[in-house]
């Protein structure tokens, strides 16, 4: 029981390590800071719905694996992930759940443990599966992304968003296909995977698990080698038992699935493939094929009893034997209490612990958020000072230049006023004297004008004169002829008469 204790105190460490499943935003493109795990970072294209979320899967400050989780199915469309190597050793399932999902206004950023997430999330389960899903049925979480392949945070990949319903048989099958393929097929003839990309889905059917999560109708591998003279190949497992893993190509693989989707960008280069690689990966693929019918056959072979034995014997690797002293048994009913208050303080112990963590853990991200918001400010504030100095600065020439061109203007104003002033007070004078100089010259020269005017004037007054006495003597005469012509006529008419 120590020993136990001690494994659940060295889990809850390493969940202190902080799961992040970041809820990629429909404004964000693509899956962000994820998208460095898709060939030339673009998703599959055509399998996106208003269902599905995309989840940035992030451990440790650094990002692990996308997934787009559907949550109608309640199970993932797919997850990518890069240089998949096998990791080190096994990992405690300790399967976590993503409060965003069914809650998007929590501020919980982290996948938590489903007890813990019963207290602080809204509606929990609406969107998602949860463990409670899948006690007491013959289906097991899958998951899609499987821990032996992640080398780095094994941890990662228990999200029940990575997860979907498998047969225990089914599973183990699966893992071991993806283990082998990986090991043997591909990451070999793609620079041991250091430019291998990697897809895994699945198809839901028509079946449920407790009418909630859908039983996947078989799941699907597609992986792209960018690397010069590349490959892409495609492989589909259904879940059936007895069926093999069969190899497709990527183009077929598409056809099969929902939507005809395109899984890679531009087809992970199919015009820059090389066919040789793809041959030797096939071969591989047939070993492995192999291999995996060989399994069954034998699997098939066993009885049944004695594979319950066995299976038995997995799943309670730790169960004691039974002791047949009398003595064993005695000590074993005196142990007992002590056992389980043991194993009650231990539990009490780990609690305390657990949420002592996770509220240092708050208390100093609200601290170091604290500080970074203020060392941001001061940043900022330290920056525009030195801006706005060096605007100043830099204007500080071009300010003085334009004072010494509104001095040099105004001193030019000035001494054009100065000109006009000294010009019109020698003005005066010259004019003067000018104007007395040239006073003779004018008088003499107007003299015979002068002269000139007065005899055309004394001229003129003669004239007319002359003018007026000849016309009063003309006047007269002809007065004095009009009245002579009278009397003529009349001693003329007279005589006539008395003749």
């Amino acid at each position: 029981m120590g020993t136990a204790c001690w494994l659940a105190l060295g889990s809850l460490v390493t969940l202190a390590g902080l799961l992040e499943g970041r809820i990629v935003g429909e404004e964000e493109a693509g899956f962000g800071e994820c998208n460095k795990f898709f060939y030339a970072e673009t998703p599959p294209a055509g399998l996106a719905a208003d269902s599905h979320v995309k989840i940035c899967q992030r451990s440790e400050g650094a990002e692990r694996f996308a997934t787009l989780y559907s949550t109608q199915d309640r199970i993932p469309v797919y997850s990518a992930f890069r240089a998949a190597r096998p990791g080190a050793g096994g990992a405690e399932q300790r399967w976590l759940v993503e409060p965003q999902i069914d809650d998007p206004n929590s501020n919980i950023e982290e996948v938590i443990n489903e007890a813990d997430a019963i207290t602080l999330v809204n509606n929990l389960g609406s969107k998602q599966a949860l463990n409670t899903d899948y006690l007491d049925s013959d289906y097991q979480r899958g998951q899609l992304y499987p821990f032996p392949l992640s080398s780095d945070f094994q941890m990662a990949t228990f999200t029940l968003t990575n997860a979907a319903p498998m047969t225990p048989s089914f599973r183990e099958r699966w893992y071991m296909n993806l283990n082998s393929l990986m090991d043997r097929a591909l990451a070999p003839h793609c620079g041991n995977g250091e430019d291998l990309y990697i897809i895994t889905g699945a198809v839901p059917s028509d079946h449920k698990v407790k009418d909630k999560v859908k039983i996947p109708e078989f799941v699907w591998l597609a992986a792209c080698c960018a690397i010069p003279g590349g490959w892409a190949m495609g492989f589909v497992k259904h879940t059936q038992d007895g069926d093999v893993i069969e190899d497709v190509m990527v183009k077929d693989l598409e056809k099969l699935l929902p939507s005809d989707p395109q899984l890679f960008h531009n087809n992970c280069g199919e015009t820059e493939q090389d066919t040789e690689k793809m041959k030797k990966i096939l071969e591989m693929v047939n070993q492995v094929q192999d291999e995996e019918r060989g399994v069954q056959s034998k699997v098939s072979a066993i009885p049944l009893s004695s594979t319950r034995n066995k299976r038995s014997a997995l799943l309670s690797p730790e169960a004691p034997e039974e002791s047949s002293s009398l003595l064993g048994k005695l000590m074993g009913i005196i142990a007992t209490p002590f056992i389980k208050l043991f194993q009650l303080l231990c539990y009490l112990v780990v609690g305390i612990l657990k949420y002592s963590v996770y509220f240092l853990w708050y208390i100093t991200k609200q601290v170091i958020n604290g500080i970074e918001s203020c060392l941001y400010r001061l940043g900022s504030a330290t920056i525009s000072y030195f801006m706005a100095i060096g605007e100043e600065l830099v204007s500080i020439p071009w300010k003085v230049l334009k004072v010494t061109v509104k001095i040099i203007r105004a001193i030019l104003r000035i001494l054009c006023c100065l000109l006009k002033a000294v010009c019109r007070v020698l003005g005066i004078p010259v004019r003067v004297i000018v104007d007395v100089a040239t006073f003779p010259v004018y008088t003499m020269g107007a003299i015979p004008i002068v002269c000139k005017d007065i005899a055309m004037g004394l001229g003129g007054t003669v004239s007319l004169l002359f003018d007026t006495a000849f016309g009063t003597v003309s006047g007269l005469f002809q007065v004095v002829f009009g009245i002579c012509q009278r009397i003529g006529y009349r001693v003329t008419f007279d005589n006539s008469a008395e003749l």
